[in-house]
């Protein structure tokens, strides 16, 4: 039986663009590899399947071969844990790395500048720049010829090559300085070149992976709200700590005032208030009693209680929150994959431009020709890094989605957060969606004496709680609220199509609809025909309460519009976006809801194929829509939108169909997911923009165009700087997004 498997995999060994798309197409070559999506930000690749033709040794051997390495431990605590202390060591030989090639360089850099002409000079640079190179810059031609072996190429390429020519041209001249001092030249020698490029390199590397380190920071709070150790509770009562990933299906487990909660589940025994915010975002805690159930990552208050393990490791609400922002962070938007392309090529172009630059200055170059040659071509393969083309999209995605998951919008793929700025018009389900979808009782009105009512809704909630009517729940909560316990009934009958009755001391008592008070009463007082056709008016359903002679109270019941609607509806008209209301309810329920929200076109009746292809209508119009949903009925319409956006409290269905989902039902969510779309994509624009043209002018610089006009050629050692530079430039740009509001 075939199996196709998602999954998210992290990567070692990538130090540039280049490297992500010679993962990523490596493991694409594989047979059984669907797809693979490399993100270089997050050093990770997002890897689908068929399981029943390959697995994850196979991915990890083929990348072993070329010098990565792909983490695919089952355990992701220990996965997590192992990979965070690789990238601390990583960011410590790093920095150690770039200090003592700094220690080293720095008395080259003063030689070269100030005692070019002290004895044994460039015996003394010699050894100085050999642990330089050789020992802290190993990295990068150890990569380059692990690249080649399977011809590839990527930034360490240009390093090496740039490097390597500047160190063998200096030796070959400190060690047979005569070839050019017989033909009138000065033998010349690059080593402070060679060794501030690797310094500086070492030094932008350092400063970009602390900065990418930062752009994770949503992912490690996610993870950070799950405890590390749990006490469960033995059959004889005894209590044990212990780790968390030991914990399974039917475990009781007991959590104490102020800890977390570890695993969904069900409270068995105990009660307290847990606060849920991080979950549904309502600010205020809920009651856990018994039979009530708990999620991973919720605080609990002052209580303590003992409940069932129902979903642990990855099936719990917050590991596939979780795991949703992984995969979305890993996601490519569209614009990345031109990026990639371009950065596939970007290597093997630049090489040919620098050799391209070496002819013209040994053919124009006159007496320097050979040293202007070998200068202009090590600046250029320096200062073309494509590192900061590469981090350009990533770092975007990654920091937004990021914000995203903080704000309670789980974005699940990039390609969502691209299109959803560009949003022309939305499609907004009632139910759930515009309202609670819950109906309740909004009034409730007694004809009957005062001293009577509490006996009366003693009788009615003893009928509304053995009514199967959904519209019994109502009832019985706002009952409920008001402390209001059964008592014993006799002759309960449900009534098809009208309602229910029941007989207490020997006096008939009726629970339903119009038809049946019309059934009981031929004919209502004026007043009350008034009362109820007023509630009416306001598309609320009216029942009734009645004994065998007279109207006892009456209750309107309806699904209340959220108190965040009519401004979240409000703002995404302001935007320039045309809203729509779909809903299967009456023509005079749709026109109520929508004029108290602000929606000027809406549809009533409307089935659920019946959605999607109005969704689809306006497609056609070349329109760009998203739906807004949260129930299996708008499944299909979510599917066909071009940005499909679920309700947190929805359906499963509509959240695994949904691209973006929100965690708590407030639609003010809605205008900021589209508010955090166009910041990410602005930041994006921005870093690309930059990338682009760092190298536009970098390159002619480096080459020498300005040489023939001013006499002006850029250093080896500031193309470097300028490298580093540009990469860490990228990343902060990006790192801004969190900083921004989406209110």
């Amino acid at each position: 039986m075939e199996t196709v498997i998602k999954e998210s995999y992290p990567v070692t060994g990538m130090s540039c663009a280049s490297c992500a798309a010679s993962v990523e197409n490596i493991l694409k070559a594989l047979d059984g590899v669907i797809n693979a999506q490399v993100n270089f930000a997050s050093a990770s690749v997002l890897a689908e399947y068929r399981s029943n033709e390959i697995n994850a040794e196979a991915l990890k051997t083929a990348l072993n071969g070329v010098g990565f390495d792909l983490m695919i431990e089952n355990d992701q605590e220990d996965v997590r844990q192992k990979l965070e202390q690789q990238k601390a060591d990583e960011l410590k030989a790093l920095k150690s790395h770039a200090i003592q090639s700094a220690v080293f360089t720095f008395p080259i850099m003063v030689i070269a500048m100030f005692y070019m002409n002290m004895p044994y000079a460039n015996w003394i640079m010699l050894g100085l720049s050999i642990p330089v190179l050789f020992i802290y810059g190993r990295r990068f031609f150890i990569s380059a010829y692990q690249q080649l072996k399977v011809r590839k190429t990527n930034m360490d390429t240009l390093v090496s090559l740039s490097t390597g020519i500047a160190f063998i041209f200096s030796l070959c001249n400190t060690l047979y300085p005569e070839y050019w001092l017989h033909k009138g030249l000065e033998a010349h020698v690059y080593y402070e070149a060679a060794t501030a490029i690797i310094t500086f390199i070492l030094l932008g590397k350092f400063l970009e992976e602390k900065a990418k380190s930062n752009t994770s920071s949503a992912i490690k709070k996610l993870i950070g709200m799950q405890p590390k150790t749990v006490i469960r509770v033995a059959q004889d009562g005894s209590e044990q700590q212990i780790p968390i990933k030991n914990v399974i299906k039917g475990d009781l487990l007991l959590v104490k005032p102020g800890e977390k909660i570890p695993v969904d589940g069900t409270v068995q025994d105990g009660s307290s208030f847990v606060d849920e915010s991080m979950i549904s975002g309502e600010p205020l805690p809920v009651e856990a009693v018994a039979g009530h159930a708990v999620f991973a990552g919720t605080i609990n208050q002052k209580g303590s209680f003992r409940f069932v393990a129902d979903k642990v490791g990855g099936e719990t609400v917050l590991s596939q929150i979780i795991k949703m922002v992984q995969e979305a962070q890993g996601s490519k938007a569209p614009v990345q994959k031109l990026v990639d392309k371009i950065a596939g090529i970007f290597v093997p172009i630049v090489i040919g431009i620098a050799i391209l630059t070496s002819i013209v200055w040994l053919i124009w170059g006159g007496e320097q020709a050979v040293t202007m040659a070998m200068l202009a071509s090590i600046t250029v393969l320096i200062i073309a890094c494509p590192c900061a083309l590469g981090l350009a999209t990533p770092t975007a995605i990654m920091v937004g989605v990021g914000r995203g998951a903080e704000s309670n919008i789980l974005i699940k793929d990039a390609e969502s957060l691209e299109l959803a700025h560009k949003i022309d018009a939305i499609v907004l389900d009632k139910t759930g969606t515009i309202t609670e979808g819950k109906p309740v009782v909004t009034d409730s009105i007694w004809l009957a004496d005062k001293e009577e009512q509490g006996a009366l809704k003693q009788i009615l909630y003893s009928m509304e709680k053995r009514s199967e009517h959904p519209l019994a729940g109502a009832v019985i909560n706002k009952l409920e609220s008001e402390k209001i316990e059964a008592l014993e009934i006799e002759g309960f009958e449900s009534i098809t199509g009208r309602g229910v009755s029941a007989a207490v001391n020997n006096t008939n008592y009726f629970v339903g609809n119009q038809a049946l008070l019309k059934e009981q009463y031929a004919s209502l007082s004026e007043d009350l025909k008034a009362r109820i056709n007023a509630l009416q008016d306001d598309a609320k359903t009216v029942i009734y309460f009645t004994d065998d002679q007279k109207v006892l109270a009456l209750f309107a019941i309806t699904d209340k519009i959220k108190e965040s609607s009519k401004q979240a509806i409000h703002t995404l008209k302001e935007q320039g976006i045309e809203v729509y209301m779909l809903t299967g309810d009456n023509e005079q329920t749709a026109q109520v809801v929508a004029d108290q929200v602000g929606v000027l076109n809406y549809k009533a009746n409307v089935m659920p194929d019946e959605k999607a292809k109005f969704v689809e209508e306006l497609q056609k119009k070349g329109l760009i829509v998203g739906m807004v949903g949260d129930g299996i009925n708008d499944s299909h319409a979510l599917a066909q939108a071009d940005i499909s956006i679920a309700m947190g409290k929805g359906s499963d269905i509509a959240i695994d169909v949904a691209k973006i989902a929100l965690i708590t039902s407030d639609l003010n969510l809605i205008p900021q997911a589209l508010r955090l779309s166009k910041q990410t994509f602005k930041t994006v624009k921005q870093n690309l923009f930059w990338a682009f043209i760092y190298n536009l002018i970098g390159i002619p610089l480096a080459a020498g165009v300005l040489y023939a006009f001013n006499g002006f050629m850029l250093s080896p050692m500031v193309a470097a700087a300028a490298m580093a530079f540009s990469s860490v430039s990228v990343v902060s740009n990006s790192l801004r997004l969190k900083w921004q509001t989406i209110n």
